[in-house]
């Protein structure tokens, strides 16, 4: 792979990620500190990674923690979102992450893959689970 990927990683993956040893959330973690990605968030999309990851962890954890969420914020390209393509996902709550990615261009990366269905069909967005997204960062 010689450009990198256009990436909307969605907070169930960040959360796993930065909570759990090893496994593709993980990579995909360090992907991202690394350089490897070139992933994208909206301002709504940062603010729920720090509502979900200061609200779950223990406040000594989440100080840890949000030192290392602070690094990949700096590592994100922000996107303004000028069009939002609701509704387009049985969840309201997930339709930020479908705006930011059709702004982007970008594929989006979630464990939750049935509310992002009706975007893949209608929208033609790109959606993969973090084992599927890793394997295609391997080719």
């Amino acid at each position: 792979m010689t450009t990198l990927p256009n990436v909307v990683i969605d907070t169930n993956v960040i959360f796993e990620g930065l909570t759990r040893q090893g496994g593709a959330d993980g990579l995909i973690v360090e992907a991202w500190l690394n350089g490897l990605l070139r992933v994208f968030v909206s301002d709504a999309l940062a603010y729920e990674y720090v509502a979900v990851l200061s609200e779950h962890l223990s406040p000594h954890r989440w100080q840890r923690i949000q030192l290392v969420l602070s690094a990949l914020l700096a590592r994100a390209e922000f996107v303004t979102i000028y069009y939002r393509w609701r509704p387009t996902s049985p969840d309201p709550a997930d339709e930020h992450i479908i705006d930011c990615a059709m702004s982007a261009g970008a594929i989006v990366v979630t464990h939750n893959i049935k509310d992002f269905r009706m975007a893949e069909k209608g929208l033609g967005l790109r959606v993969m689970k973090p084992v599927e997204f890793v394997s295609y960062l391997a080719e």
